[in-house]
């Protein structure tokens, strides 16, 4: 038996959902098609070369698009609940302002024609530049706000440039294993293809039944008038407590039921809440969801309260759930006070005393440093004879169909990629001599080096199960050893090893997605050059902007900006980088024993491994432990409040609806997803012009208290500050 034959295959919910949609199955016998079913079941086998690509509409759209994503993503990530709006809205409002602009301007070169699928494509691919904000920009952030350091804007835009594409300079040699081969199906760009086809297909719309588009727009503007009282009128809605509610001076209740603390029970209504850390849970499917509902449960309900009640390495001196930084006594660190020139000072280290940490943030680490191992030993485990095959086939440049019609188009040289990465390593290397705070020239090529060993292997994994194991605990760690005491040094390295070689799997995917739609590959190449440009100015001028602007700007108490995941990339850079692994997790360390997640990690995968051989077609053939070890990544800084609320969406919607109603799941799910969180955006966008902006609040009353207000109690420790041990 092929210990590969009972696995789950993530792309068979794409599969099923296309085939559903299409209601229709595939027939071959006279066209050749890709050899792997799902590919064959959405992905186009026919090509028209004559349609234009990069037109005016594109280059009007594409940058106004990504100006907005770019804008919004940047300045709702530093909120109190970040949201990011993902490249679906693009896609969704693309389609009719492209069918607009072919109708009203003049025929020529404003206007060569109907708009097109691949014109869509590149317009969407160019704003997807924008949906993830440029990670480097929170480096900038804790130099200026925590560290009271600023290099001027040179500087700055120097390593978000090189960080966001040194990686794309790579991707000119992962296309040829990892976009060429048909076996390379990246799953996610499956969805977009369908996405793509269902919106440049005519719909057959029944009497009185309502087009995507209408249900888009409608519920858009439902959500944007609905979306005033969670975020401005009624923001109690959004944090619905009712557990600590029955008695808010119990600090056991105010605990586990705060929103805060546990979030046994804690509901939201408000749908920024909900998304705030996590993607969107109407389009995550229901098996992954499943596996991280598992996560989420032992992690957070189970290990953490035993951690806390326990008061194991003393975590009853700090809050249950928090990312902050303390003493051994439980008062806050001040990271200041260990520094000279923004570097450890070893004799005032001794003097202030070790750096503690909750309970909480310990565990999240070695979970995380579980999840690492894990990836390792599932992929040998599932994977190692697939990856081997494929690597070998990709090697014979086996072409499908696919390929065989992108051959119509010029090939980027490899001298344009050789470029990109010889010039973006060389940034680096002159920003960091520059500004010698950053890295020396070494450290710079070790971190690319790094980037390099780890993006095939992990690319090959995320091509064939769309599972990206990261290098951020890796990269913290490498350099934490190498340059103790240095935080932006630390936190620079992590950022060229680990978003460099994010970045280059991003643009190899979108390549991917290229392949599918035939996208002259020049064109992809100069669209995502284009939009990560103008995505990484704008993110760091916003930034700038709000700092400059907004009072309290990431403070963790400030009502509006409190820069959540800035904060805890801070907490990281005083772990990793000023106090360093060896002091924080060393054999002399209090948190030594987090260490031991290593090997869990490593070993857990075997026994489900063999249960699955041993007992196929169960339930066990869905449990997939990378996933469930990988489940609480985002904490911090979300919290179980978040988690809670997104399972039981995701639960909803991806089994309930999707099982019972599975016509309406296929035909709006993603759709509805879409508008939700254009509606949120535009409320936000709203308040924040008209009342944030000019200091005007909403009147108090009791809906519009602070959740700390109704559950005071939730973010005391149990034994008072302070207090000696």
């Amino acid at each position: 038996m092929s210990e590969h034959k009972h696995e789950y295959d993530p792309t068979k919910e794409f599969v099923d959902e296309k085939v559903d949609i299409e209601r229709q199955s595939v027939i071959l016998e006279e066209e050749e098609n890709s050899p792997i079913p799902e590919v064959a079941a959405i992905v186009s086998n026919k090509d028209d070369p004559s349609l234009p690509v990069l037109t005016f509409r594109f280059w009007v759209m594409g940058t106004v698009f990504t100006l907005i994503l770019a804008f919004i993503n940047q300045f709702f990530y530093l909120r109190n609940n970040p949201m990011t709006i993902t490249s679906m809205a693009v896609q969704l409002l693309a389609y009719p302002i492209g069918k607009f602009m072919a109708r009203v301007l003049p025929s020529g070169i404003l206007n060569p024609g109907p708009f097109n699928v691949k014109e869509h494509v590149v317009i969407a691919m160019t704003a997807n530049c924008a949906a993830n904000t440029a990670y480097a920009v929170d480096i900038t952030i804790i130099q200026k706000v925590f560290y009271r350091q600023d290099f001027g804007f040179l500087a700055n835009i120097m390593l978000i440039f090189s960080t966001q594409m040194l990686g794309y300079g790579l991707a000119g040699v992962l296309r040829r294993y990892l976009v060429y081969p048909a076996a390379m199906i990246w799953p996610a760009t499956l969805v977009q293809v369908a996405m793509f086809d269902t919106l440049h297909r005519d719909e057959d719309l029944a009497p009185g039944q309502w087009s995507r588009y209408k249900f888009f727009m409608i519920v858009t503007f439902g959500v944007f008038i609905y979306h005033w009282f969670p975020e401005f009128i009624f923001p109690v809605m959004g944090t619905v407590a009712w557990v600590c509610w029955i008695n808010p001076k119990n600090l056991l209740l105010s605990q586990l039921g705060g929103s805060a603390g546990l979030g046994l029970g804690a509901i939201t209504l408000d749908w920024n809440t909900i998304i705030a850390y996590l993607t969107s849970p109407l389009v995550a499917p229901w098996w992954a969801q499943a596996n991280i509902m598992i996560g989420f449960v032992i992690t957070a309900w189970i290990l953490v309260p035993l951690t806390y009640y326990t008061n194991l390495w003393n975590s009853q001196r700090f809050p249950i759930i928090t990312s902050k930084l303390y003493r051994e006594n439980g008062e806050a660190y001040v990271v200041t006070d260990v520094l000279t020139n923004n570097q450890l000072n070893e004799t005032k280290y001794d003097a202030y005393g070790s750096l503690r940490i909750s309970g909480f943030f310990a565990l999240t680490y070695g979970i995380g440093f579980a999840g690492l191992t894990s990836m390792i030993t599932h992929t040998w485990l599932y994977h190692r004879h697939k990856l081997v095959a494929q690597w070998k086939q990709s090697r014979e440049h086996s072409e499908d169909i696919h390929h065989k019609l992108m051959q119509a188009y010029p090939e980027v040289p490899d001298w344009w990629y050789l470029g990109i990465f010889a010039f973006m390593t060389a940034i680096s290397i002159i920003g960091c001599e520059v500004y010698d705070y950053y890295l020396p020239w070494w450290a710079v090529l070790l971190a690319v080096a790094l980037c390099c060993i780890f993006v095939l292997p992990v690319g090959l994994i995320q091509a064939l199960t769309n599972q990206t194991p990261g290098l951020n605990i890796i990269t913290e760690y490498v350099i934490g050893y190498i340059l103790p005491g240095h935080p932006i040094a630390n936190v620079t390295f992590k950022t060229l090893g680990y978003i460099s070689m994010s970045q280059a799997l991003t643009f190899v995917s979108d390549l991917k997605l290229g392949h599918y739609m035939k996208v002259p590959p020049r064109a992809m190449f100069w669209a995502q050059l284009f939009g990560t440009i103008l995505a990484g100015i704008v993110n760091l001028l916003t930034a700038d902007w709000l700092l400059k602007t907004q009072e309290h700007f990431c403070d963790p108490e400030s009502d509006t900006f409190s820069c959540p995941n800035t904060n805890v990339f801070y907490s990281a850079s005083v772990i990793w980088g000023v106090i360093s692994p060896n002091r924080m997790f060393g054999p002399s360390s209090a948190y030594k024993v987090v260490n031991y997640f290593f090997l869990i990690g490593l070993v857990l995968p075997i026994p489900f491994f063999y249960l699955k051989r041993a007992f196929p077609n169960t339930w066990m053939e869905n449990i997939h432990i990378p996933i469930i070890l990988g489940a609480t990544g985002m904490m911090p800084p979300a919290k179980p409040f978040h988690y809670f609320n997104w399972l039981v969406v995701g639960f909803i919607f991806q089994y309930y609806v999707r099982r019972y109603h599975p016509d309406w799941h296929l035909r709006f799910t993603y759709i509805l997803s879409a508008s939700l969180e254009t509606g949120c955006c535009l409320t936000g966008l709203a308040i924040f012009a008209f009342f944030t902006s000019t200091k005007t609040e909403m009147a108090a009353w009791w809906g519009n208290q602070q959740p700390g207000e109704l559950c005071p109690l939730q973010n005391e420790p149990t034994i008072p500050l302070g207090t000696p041990l």
